[in-house]
C-alpha cells in the first residue's frame, strides 16, 4: 500500500513512525510533514489545505488511502472533496466528512448534539455579538468559576475559565465585541465549570462499529505545577491510572455508544477518530469537548502502547469492517515529555539548531516543529520535540522520558520535569 498522512507535528510524526513498521506498507507520504517524519517515508512540500495540490499527488503516486491528522482540513471538508471528483472518491479517507468535523468545528453543533442524544456534559448556552447583553446578563445568573469557549477552531486557545463576574464579563466582551479569537469567538459557549480530573479516550470508527483505544491524559499549562498559560500540549501520559474498567465502562456506555448512535440517527457519515475529552467528576464521566482526530501530544503516548499492526485498523474504517479486525495493546505505560521553544506559548524565536537527539537511546523521539537544513535538524514552531518512553510503570516511564528530554539541546529549551507526577 501506498499511504499518505496529511500534517506536520508530533501526531503526524507518530503516525508515521507506527505505520512505517506495518508490512503492508509499500510507499509512505506525509505532507508536508517534519524533519523527524522523513525517516519514515518521504515528505512532500503541500499546505495540509491544498485540496487540489493533495489529489494531483495522490493520482500522480497511487496513493491508496489518505490518513488526515489535523482539525483545520476536515472541518474544511478535504474528505468531501475526495467524495465530490469521481476520479478521487475511491481512494478511502480516514477522517470524518464536514458533517461530522463540526464536532469540533463548532462547540455550539456539539454540544446541540450531545443534548439531543442524552451524553452527560456541563449545562451550558450560546451567545454571539447580537445577544452580546443577554450574555452578560446570563453571566449574572451564573457560579463561578465558569468556562468560556469560543465556538470555532482557536488552535487550543480558545477556552477561557473565569473566576469571577467581572473577569468573565470582560472576556465575553472581548471574545464577541473585540472579536478576540477572531471568527473563531463570533459565537461563545458559556458552560458551567466542573470539578473534577480530566483525561481524554480514543475512539477509531467505521460509522458502524468501533475500537476503544487506549485512554490518556495531557498537560496543557506552562508551568510546572499545571500554571501559567494554556498550551497545545506539554506532556502526556497513557493508560490513565484513575481510569480503571469500571469507569471505561461507564464511559462506552454513556458517552461512546450514544455518540455513535446519535452520528447514525443524524445521518452523519463518520469515519475516522473521534477524540472524547472528559472529566472524571466523582467517578462519572462527562464530556467536555469531542475533537474528530487524534490528539497531540496524547497520539505520541497512545501509539507506542499499540503492538499490532495500525494500518490493518485504517483498512477496516476504509472497507467498514473494523468489526471483524482486533488489535494488541502493551501492558507497559508511555510517558511524554514535549520540548518547546523559549518563550512559547507567547512570541518565541525559530530556527535554533538541535543537538544531541541521536544520544537517546531508551525513548523515542517524534518531531513536531523542526526543519531540516543541509543535514542540521533546527526548531520551527512552539512545540519542537516530544520525547516518549515506554516502561514497566508510570514512575519508570516519567524517569526515563525525563531524563532524555534533558539530554537533547537547543537554544531557549523548555520543558516541564512534573508531567505525569500528579498521578504516582
Amino acid at each position: 500500500m501506498n499511504i499518505l498522512i496529511i500534517g506536520s507535528g508530533g501526531r503526524e510524526s507518530a503516525f508515521a513512525w507506527k505505520i512505517a513498521q506495518s508490512p503492508q506498507i509499500t510507499q509512505l507520504y506525509i505532507a508536508p510533514g517534519n524533519a523527524g517524519t522523513g525517516y519514515y517515508g518521504q515528505n512532500v512540500p503541500i499546505k495540509t489545505t491544498d485540496f487540489e495540490g493533495i489529489a494531483d499527488f495522490v493520482l500522480k503516486h497511487a496513493v491508496d488511502l489518505v490518513l488526515v491528522g489535523p482539525e483545520e482540513p476536515l472541518v474544511n471538508g478535504i474528505h468531501d472533496y475526495f467524495l465530490g471528483r469521481a476520479d478521487l472518491r475511491h481512494i478511502p479517507v480516514i477522517g470524518p466528512q464536514r458533517a461530522g468535523a463540526q464536532l469540533e468545528g463548532s462547540k455550539d453543533f456539539a454540544k446541540q448534539f450531545m443534548v439531543r442524544h442524552g451524553i452527560p456534559t456541563a449545562a451550558s448556552k450560546s451567545f454571539d455579538k447580537a445577544t452580546l447583553a443577554e450574555g452578560l446578563a446570563y453571566l449574572e445568573t451564573q457560579k463561578f468559576p465558569i468556562v468560556l469557549k469560543a465556538d470555532g477552531l482557536a488552535a487550543g486557545k480558545g477556552v477561557l475559565i473565569c473566576a469571577t463576574l467581572e473577569e468573565a464579563k470582560a472576556e465575553l466582551q472581548a471574545m464577541l465585541a473585540d472579536a478576540k479569537f477572531g471568527a473563531a469567538s463570533s459565537k461563545v459557549v458559556i458552560e458551567a465549570y466542573l470539578a473534577g480530573i480530566e483525561l481524554s479516550v480514543f475512539v477509531l470508527t467505521d460509522g458502524d462499529s468501533y475500537k476503544v483505544l487506549p485512554s490518556a491524559k495531557d498537560y496543557k499549562r506552562i508551568g510546572e505545577g499545571d500554571t501559567g498559560l494554556n498550551t497545545g500540549g506539554m506532556g502526556s501520559v497513557s493508560p490513565v491510572p484513575f481510569a480503571d474498567n469500571e469507569f471505561l465502562d461507564k464511559v462506552e456506555e454513556r458517552i461512546i455508544i450514544p455518540t455513535i448512535n446519535g452520528l447514525k440517527t443524524d445521518g452523519i457519515p463518520y469515519k475516522g477518530f473521534i477524540f472524547i475529552g472528559l472529566m472524571n467528576v466523582n467517578g462519572d464521566p462527562y464530556v467536555i469537548e469531542y475533537n474528530v482526530r487524534m490528539g497531540d501530544p496524547e497520539t505520541e503516548s497512545v501509539l507506542p502502547r499499540i503492538e499490532s499492526d495500525l494500518v490493518d485498523l485504517l483498512q477496516g474504517v476504509a472497507q467498514g469492517d473494523l468489526f471483524e479486525r482486533s488489535f494488541t495493546l502493551s501492558p507497559k505505560t508511555a510517558a511524554t515529555v514535549v520540548l518547546v521553544s523559549g518563550g512559547y506559548p507567547g512570541s518565541f524565536e525559530s530556527g535554533k539548531a538541535i543537538s544531541n537527539i541521536e544520544n537517546v537511546k531508551d525513548s523515542i523521539v517524534f518531531h513536531a516543529g523542526t526543519k531540516g537544513e543541509n543535514g542540521v535538524v533546527h526548531t520551527s514552531g512552539g512545540r519542537v520535540l516530544a520525547v516518549t518512553a515506554l516502561e514497566d510503570t508510570l514512575f519508570d516511564a516519567l524517569q526515563q522520558a525525563t531524563a532524555d528530554a534533558g539530554r537533547i539541546y537547543f537554544e531557549g529549551k523548555y520543558f516541564r520535569k512534573d508531567i505525569g507526577f500528579d498521578l504516582l
